[in-house]
């Protein structure tokens, strides 16, 4: 399994230059160590973009110890308010000392505990992990088509078994079905649809669009995690579903961030992708439905559309393009 130091050793020709915008970039998460590791590869700016400006500033220094030339910004980012969200994408779109925006990353992402709902009226993962990202790519669209080689990358997760996008109570408003990953997991499905899309309205554009799963990874929010009732709810799905792989009676081997974050970079500056647009990627490769633990709701066209338009209307506003 490859690392994010050996590919961003292999990528520096894509790398250099490049301006790169990653969302959750808090010290010792994927998105934190992604930055750092990109760093050695000199893009011109790395912004961070995120609720919490310490945290932010910790993971800067982290890049600036890496590589003292890279320019860096904070941008305020709080995916759980559409209002910051919009806040956050009016202040990118009026930097007029970065014209273009050349890699999105949305990699930031929450597991609730409890059932919360936003100020917006949206379940809790609902509008940070999925929404959020959907409201922000679209408003600084504009700006990443400028770029010569734009690329929008949703990190998911193989998390996306527990839970189809619930079109008709996406809210969970019935208590008695909502669970933490189940709600998760309808959000990693909404960050794949998400790319399909993307790739479908925006490939002959020349953007591209990913999602990943960057592998089973213990970072400084696995703590809460138990493991055993995600396979538990994977597992109640299998049945529900008919599905008899037995996936769900595999071990979980464990990554280490290194090579996690290999996935990033690989879907952020590979140079080989093109002809894979929207796909999903899986241990620095494109992801095969025959051989990977994929469901087939997270790879279909029809309901990526179908989210798009619930996304607007969820959110009041169209994104059209020509």
């Amino acid at each position: 399994m490859s690392t994010a130091e050996q590919l961003v050793s292999r990528y520096t020709t894509e790398i250099q230059g490049k301006v790169v915008i990653t969302t959750g970039v808090s010290p010792g998460s994927l998105g934190a160590f992604f930055v750092q590791s990109i760093a050695k590869g000199s893009p011109g700016w790395i912004i961070l973009a995120g609720r919490d400006e310490k945290k932010a500033r910790q993971t800067e220094a982290a890049i600036k110890e890496a590589n003292g030339s890279v320019q860096t910004r904070f941008l305020h980012l709080d995916l759980g308010s559409m209002q910051s969200v919009r806040e956050a994408a009016k202040a990118v779109n009026g930097w007029s000392d970065i014209p273009a925006i050349d890699v999105l990353v949305n990699n930031a992402a929450g597991l609730s505990e409890k059932y919360r709902v936003t100020a917006d009226g949206f379940e809790q993962q609902l509008a940070t992990n999925y929404l959020g990202h959907f409201l922000f790519t679209n408003l600084i669209i504009d700006k990443i088509l400028a770029s010569s080689s734009p690329r929008v990358i949703n990190v998911s997760s193989h998390g996306h078994r527990v839970s189809p996008f619930r079109f008709g109570d996406y809210n969970f408003e019935d208590g008695k079905l909502y669970t933490s990953l189940r709600a998760y997991g309808q959000s990693k499905t909404g960050n794949m649809l998400l790319s399909i899309s993307l790739a479908e309205k925006l490939g002959k554009r020349g953007l591209l669009s990913f999602s990943l799963h960057p592998g089973t990874i213990f970072t400084n929010g696995a703590a809460t995690i138990d493991f055993k009732t995600i396979m538990e709810e994977v597992r109640s799905v299998d049945q529900y579903y008919g599905n008899k792989e037995g996936f769900v009676d595999s071990p979980i081997e464990a990554l280490t961030i290194e090579q996690g974050t290999a996935t990033h970079v690989y879907a952020s500056f590979d140079p080989d992708l093109s002809a894979c647009n929207g796909s999903y990627l899986v241990d620095c490769r494109v992801s095969d439905p025959l051989i990977d633990p994929i469901k087939p709701w997270a790879y279909s066209r029809f309901e990526a559309e179908k989210l798009w338009r619930l996304s607007e209307e969820l959110l009041g506003q169209k994104f059209s393009f020509e």
